[in-house]
């Protein structure tokens, strides 16, 4: 009951890639960047370990990017063909790489990540992946001429990965498509019917993160534009209500999403973002507990997974790990509230 994990990113150590930054440039070359990642691998999840999270992840600390980890993996992506797009609705831009022809898998893309993950933990691992949508919105298109047509070719390939990892042990693939916040039309259109596709027969449990992005200066500036309710959530729950996917990941934690809109999510997993990414403000156990009882008035603790915001690989490495203690010390507070009343008959 109310089992903690996080959104999936970590900070990496300095040694490996510049700090506090996206799409950081490794520090590393050839054999020593292995033995690094690897490294960072193992004290990322001896992080989450210490910190007392339930559900660990691999802390993303091989892929430079959560998008560009996987799209490094597949043919029809042309990487000397960079172009700088407007990705998010235009809210910032990017450098990205450009699709030249049919996108297919090379082989595997994070099996050697997750196998060292599992080998590094008994506790349940969750590996993530960026969503179709995502995806499609962070590279450019010069072969398929359709978003909806890439991102179903995207799905394929993405359920491929997954059937994999879940034959290796993971316990929970989680895809991550903040561009469900934007693009609510081709949510609707095309968006669910591709994540559906990329999680088709899976046996592990499954999740989709949607949150209002990293704690980056175009984002923060953006969530100052939305009002003072936050209801994005309010178109995408009840389609996600009637999806495959078993959970959904969502911001809570100092923000101006009506807590109450996740009744809308039906009988999904509800993995409950009770720490703020976009602070270096570590919250205290208090607060993080004040959040998930705020979320028990709409949901079950069964269902409930408190978690971060989203990704913490932009903050200090001491920050990241204060807020995972924090999170975890504050989910058992509410553990133990309950507690008693589970016990009685």
């Amino acid at each position: 009951m109310l089992k903690t994990t996080i959104a999936g990113s970590l900070p990496k150590p300095a040694w490996l890639a510049t700090p506090r930054t996206l799409w950081a440039p490794w520090r590393l070359e050839g054999a020593a960047l292995d033995e690094g990642r690897r490294d960072a691998v193992r004290l990322a999840v001896r992080d989450q370990e210490q910190a007392g999270i339930d559900i660990v992840t691999d802390g993303e600390q091989s892929r430079r990017h959560f998008v560009w980890g996987f799209v490094e993996g597949l043919e029809g992506i042309d990487w000397s063909r960079l172009v700088t797009i407007g990705i998010r609705a235009d809210r910032y831009k990017a450098e990205v790489p450009t699709v030249t022809g049919p996108v297919r898998r090379r082989g595997s893309i994070h099996g050697e990540e997750a196998r060292l993950l599992r080998a590094s933990t008994v506790r349940p691992i969750k590996v993530t992946m960026p969503g179709p949508m995502t995806i499609v919105d962070t590279i450019a298109d010069a072969h398929y001429g359709s978003r909806a047509a890439l991102g179903r070719a995207l799905a394929a390939c993405l359920n491929e990965e997954a059937r994999e990892l879940a034959a290796l042990g993971v316990d929970v693939i989680q895809l991550d498509e903040p561009a469900f916040n934007v693009y609510m039309d081709e949510v609707r259109d095309w968006g669910i019917e591709a994540l559906d596709a990329a999680v088709a027969g899976l046996a592990c449990r499954t999740a989709v993160h949607i949150c209002y992005g990293y704690g980056i200066k175009a984002n923060i500036d953006w969530k100052g534009t939305l009002g003072g309710e936050w209801r994005q959530y309010e178109q995408t729950f009840p389609l996600l209500a009637k999806s495959r996917i078993g959970g959904v990941s969502l911001e809570c934690a100092n923000s101006r999403v009506p807590i109450a809109l996740i009744e809308l999510l039906g009988d999904k997993d509800i993995l409950l973002g009770a720490v703020d990414v976009a602070t270096d403000a570590v919250e205290t156990p208090a607060e993080v507990a004040a959040v998930i009882r705020e979320a028990l008035r709409h949901a079950p603790a069964e269902r409930l997974y408190p978690c971060t915001n989203c990704g913490m690989v932009p903050l200090a490495r001491e920050v990241a790990s204060a807020k995972l203690r924090a999170l975890a010390a504050g989910a058992a507070l509410v553990r133990a509230e309950l507690a008693p009343a589970a016990g009685r008959p």
